[in-house]
């Protein structure tokens, strides 16, 4: 049986998200976006779910009261040892990029819903924050003369749909849309990012400090190829949305 690398230190990302929690309010603007998308989304379908599971970081079915008066269960993504049949709803806000065995994690959730059960999710996509990436990636090779894993490996929206229906689904949908957020600069975003619990956590990223220059020179090639007249700089956030009944 071939193991499954871990792609991503899963301790450091709770670590990073209950890091986050007291002041995500401040900077919750990704997730209230794609949230609202999934709420309407799930406004479309006329008819009750009873029995739900939230696999969002920072849950939203219950807030956005989209089960009122039903069981509504908060799991990680990769600890989802329920009875097959178990839910008619299951859904994630931006949290399963950060699966090791995305295959394996969409199985274990069809084989978890009830039959006509709907799976409904969020993540971030392969194209997120290409601006970043690509400044980042230049200062670090001309301060630093290489290059250390700082960025997730994302989906594309033909993958997404492979293994959407590999994991058995019935009539998937997937669909990506594109959300940009402006801020200061660099910094002002790697500060957000951190904010929503989303930096680093590759298992092999770098375990000592990067060295300031390197995130002067990636500010300034930022604001450089890619600032507005108004002084701010875009981060664009490709969002992949996966839809499928069992």
């Amino acid at each position: 049986m071939t193991q499954t690398a871990c792609v991503f230190d899963r301790a450091l990302v709770r670590r990073h998200l209950d890091r986050a929690r007291p002041g995500f309010a401040k900077h919750s603007a990704l997730f209230d976006d794609t949230s609202a998308q999934l709420t309407e989304r799930l406004g479309e379908i006329r008819r009750p779910f009873a029995n739900a599971l939230d696999l969002s970081p920072y849950p939203f079915l219950e807030k956005h009261r989209i089960v009122p008066n039903a069981d509504s269960l908060i799991c990680e993504e990769e600890n989802l040892s329920f009875a097959p049949d178990t839910f008619d709803l299951i859904a994630s806000n931006l949290g399963m990029q950060w699966v090791n065995d995305l295959p394996d994690t969409l199985a274990k959730i069809h084989t978890i819903l009830r039959p006509d059960g709907l799976f409904l999710s969020a993540l971030i996509g392969g194209r997120s924050l290409f601006e970043l990436r690509e400044c980042l990636t230049e200062a670090e090779m001309t301060v630093s003369g290489g290059l250390s894993p700082r960025f997730s490996p994302n989906l594309d929206l033909r993958t997404a749909g492979d293994l959407m229906r590999r994991a058995g689904f019935h009539l998937p949908v997937v669909d990506i849309e594109t959300v940009t957020l402006m801020y200061k600069d660099a910094f002002d975003l790697m500060r957000d990012l951190r904010g929503m619990g989303q930096t680093n956590a590759h298992s092999q990223r770098l375990r000592h400090p990067t060295r300031r220059a390197v995130f002067d020179e990636a500010d300034r090639l930022y604001r450089q190829r890619f600032g507005t007249s108004d002084g701010t700089v875009p981060a664009s956030f490709e969002i992949v949305y996966l839809h499928g009944w069992k």
